[in-house]
């Protein structure tokens, strides 16, 4: 899809509505993505994210790492954390888009395996939905149903609000295990080099507390370090201690905007046995102390 120059990380939150930079959920009306975005999105990749491409209306074509489709509404499409893609759907195009955080949908895929024994959806998927059987057809008005209950749900702040977005976006997830429960024809497995990435990155979010060194991430993903970089670098553009980093202070910023823990006791959950290189570090990549960005975000709120 693109040489050798880095794909851009896209992350939903922040480029688009930083109200909710912060969110395990995000969701947008795909016809306000494209207003925002345009129809026409350019190569791009979501680490640390699912996300979910429900078309209702209009057709798209859709390039899913190095795999073509072109399909009419209704149809999905799925792009697992770190995978490129890129997309241009019809002018009258509408539907559903829906980003998640990884952990989120890990262990329900887990739970759900093909025959093969891989956990479904981890590949990216495509699944048009036209014409379907009964039993299909059912679940895809359920599907509709749950969108439609997902966009008014994330468009208030009533209490409960983050468990009922998660428990809504689980039962949509069973609903794409439901309808793509067959094999997909086109289902590409990642590039090598794309399958490392990914690893790395879910090992990020498995030990990012415990701050591995960088051997010890290579070590456990049989690699060396200067390898796991150089991939880093060509997929990202970042070294692979930035990736490290970035989810610390992904970290960080939340704990500090939805938790009341003084910021030496987010430091210690954050695994710094040092309050005071916690605030250094954070300072050094946020370019103000922890104190500085509740207090800014606090007002902006």
């Amino acid at each position: 899809m693109r040489g050798n120059e880095p794909i851009p990380n896209i992350n939903i939150g922040q480029v688009y509505d930083q109200r909710y930079a912060d969110e395990d959920v995000h969701y947008e009306a795909l016809g306000k993505l494209a207003d925002f975005f345009g129809h026409n999105m350019p190569v791009h990749r979501h680490d640390r994210f699912f996300q979910l491409h429900y078309l209702t209306r209009g057709a798209v074509r859709v390039y899913l790492d190095d795999q073509q489709y072109s399909e009419s509404a209704p149809l999905f499409f799925l792009t697992p954390p770190t995978i490129p893609h890129a997309f241009v759907t019809h002018p009258d195009s509408e539907g559903h888009v829906l980003t998640v955080r990884q952990q989120l949908v890990w262990p329900l895929l887990e739970a759900h395996r093909s025959q093969s024994g891989e956990p479904r959806l981890v590949s990216p998927t495509c699944v048009a939905l036209g014409a379907p059987d009964a039993r299909h057809a059912s679940e895809v008005e359920h599907l509709d149903r749950l969108f439609a209950m997902l966009a008014d749900e994330f468009g208030q702040q009533l209490p409960a609000r983050n468990a009922s977005l998660q428990a809504l976006t689980q039962l949509i997830f069973i609903a794409l295990l439901r309808l793509s429960a067959e094999p997909v024809k086109n289902q590409h497995v990642r590039h090598d080099n794309l399958q490392i990435f990914h690893r790395f990155n879910a090992l990020i979010e498995d030990r990012y507390r415990e701050h591995w060194p960088l051997s010890r991430y290579a070590e456990a993903m049989g690699v060396t370090e200067a390898r796991l970089n150089d991939i880093c670098r060509r997929i990202a553009d970042l070294p692979s201690k930035r990736l490290v980093h970035e989810r610390l202070m992904q970290e960080a910023r939340r704990l500090l905007l939805f938790t009341a823990g003084s910021v030496n006791e987010i430091g210690y959950q954050l695994g710094f046995k040092d309050p005071a290189y916690f605030t250094r570090f954070f300072s050094r990549e946020a370019g103000m102390t922890p104190s500085e960005y509740r207090l800014r975000e606090s007002a902006r709120a």
